[in-house]
């Protein structure tokens, strides 16, 4: 058996929580491999609406087995919020919900760094949902963290120690903070999370393909914000790209499986950071409100723009994408006229390549294509298509070199259409 992957190739928020609600069904096990609670990804159905932090997004088929991996980092306090939230709705996470020993624990004075460092930036700051992520990935490369597996042992111990060199950081930036404050429900988030198997993920998801088992692994964030392959420094402090499936989860690299890509038929964008294709007028407003763009982990209204197949062509070679799957076509329902990024100009150069860095004055180059002038969030089959959505799928498919599996028409599991 192989991992199948599935992950974003934009700037966030492409709608994986409900891609892999959908494909759930097909595979036995779902396991995040990278990320936090910096994620938000959000699933509809029965006329109910859950947005997942930390938990991976096949929770709601009680057969699956659900993993959070080794790559993830995990703050108690929102955790048990997390937990008590899904379990007012009646979901029993206990018994399906595993959790890595290794996955680092994000304590309650990362949070406070994170929030003392974006401030300390002003007008450079990148953006970061102060979810401590950053400091916790700092800690975990500087040999310095602390993980779930400690909670079994001497996490007292490790906790003061860690939590006094923070505050020691702490005192070079002129930051207020009440750690009382910070601290509050931490106790109870750790005990939660050892209610949950622990496990040693590595031995357990190597043991389920060796039984036959099929995993999926849910990707956070998207690959434009990879540490190492993102617009840098505007990115997350994790890999998000296919590989970081390998490191975030113990998994060889020859057991990867199919790579499912999704993007939208736009782009967005949270946070500060190199945008090449956005727009600034009344269709990025209309684009930001009839697609609900707004952040569902922090509520920030996200910046939009056109397709861009630079970026995406990038995303596409780093991540070594096997399938499409293009989600929000029915936000662009109502134009006339689409456009789409197929190169950049830098200075009286063309290229097609995505630069090292996106330097001010790069400018899109677009083709534009007809828009389909009709509602989309009633179609259940790809028949039902109208011929302009098959031309924008056909042109992306030519430009991208791959088939577009799946196309969504609206935030409904009900809403996904696989084409044949």
């Amino acid at each position: 058996m192989k991992v199948d992957v599935l992950l974003g190739l934009q700037w966030g928020d492409e709608g994986k929580g409900k891609v892999v609600d959908v494909l759930t069904p097909k595979y036995n096990v779902i396991t995040r491999f990278q990320g936090g609670p910096n994620a938000g990804h959000t699933l509809e159905f029965d006329n109910k609406k859950f947005v997942l932090h930390n938990i991976p997004s096949g929770i709601f088929h009680a057969d699956k087995i659900n993993v959070i991996g080794n790559g993830v980092v995990i703050d108690p306090i929102t955790f048990k919020k997390e937990i008590d939230n899904l379990s007012t709705k009646g979901t029993d996470l206990t018994k399906n919900l595993f959790i890595s020993k290794k996955a680092h624990l994000i304590l309650p004075t990362h949070r406070i760094l994170d929030a003392a460092s974006e401030a300390s930036k002003g007008a450079t700051r990148i953006g970061s949902t102060l979810k401590g992520i950053g400091p916790t990935y700092m800690d975990k490369t500087g040999r310095n963290g602390v993980r779930v597996g400690d909670l079994l042992q001497d996490f007292d111990k490790k906790y003061a120690a860690l939590k006094a060199k923070h505050l020691r950081m702490l005192s070079l930036y002129d930051f207020e903070y009440n750690i009382e404050e910070y601290e509050a429900g931490l106790a109870e988030g750790i005990e939660t999370i050892k209610r949950f198997k622990l496990i040693d993920s590595e031995h357990e998801l190597n043991n389920y393909l060796k039984g036959g088992k099929s995993i999926l692994a849910e990707g956070a964030q998207g690959t434009m914000l990879d540490i190492d392959f993102g617009s840098y420094p505007f990115v997350t402090s994790s890999n998000t790209v296919c590989a970081g499936a390998c490191t975030g989860m113990g998994i060889a690299p020859n057991k990867i499986g199919e790579v499912f890509g999704i993007f939208k038929a736009y782009c967005t964008r949270v946070g500060s950071g190199p945008f090449p294709t956005e727009l600034f007028d009344e269709v990025g407003d209309k684009l930001r409100k009839d697609g609900n763009e707004f952040g569902s982990t922090t509520g920030r209204p996200r910046r939009c723009g056109w397709l861009d197949l630079v970026a995406l062509k990038y995303s596409i070679m780093i991540n070594g994408v096997t399938q499409l799957i293009m989600m929000k076509g029915d936000v662009l329902s109502d134009l006339d006229t689409i456009k789409v990024a197929t190169a950049y100009k830098i200075g009286d150069e063309l290229t097609e390549k995505f630069p090292y860095d996106l330097p001010e004055g790069l400018e899109a180059v677009y083709t534009e294509l007809p828009g389909w002038k009709c509602d989309l969030t009633g179609v259940r089959s790809e028949d039902e298509f109208p011929e302009e959505l098959n031309f924008y799928i056909e042109f992306l498919e030519r430009e991208l070199g791959l088939p577009i599996t799946i196309v969504s028409v609206g935030p409904d599991r009900q809403q996904t259409i696989v084409r044949g």
